[in-house]
């Protein structure tokens, strides 16, 4: 997975942490979380605060 593929992340993250509302999460948690998920392998440096958002709102989508 690479920080473009927000949807593939979402329902992963969605899976790994099931108990957790993302509206609540903080970027640096989130950022941590994706780059732990197995399976992703992007440059750490190529994400910032929108490709953050972008994953944060894809999640919120995948658990409503």
């Amino acid at each position: 997975m690479k920080w473009t593929d927000t949807q593939d992340i979402a329902i992963a993250l969605a899976e790994a942490h099931p108990d957790v509302d993302p509206k609540q999460v903080r970027f640096t948690d989130l950022y941590q979380w994706v780059m732990a998920l197995p399976g992703f392998g992007d440059d750490p440096k190529r994400c910032g605060e929108k490709i953050l958002e972008a994953i944060q709102l894809a999640w919120i989508a995948e658990v409503d």
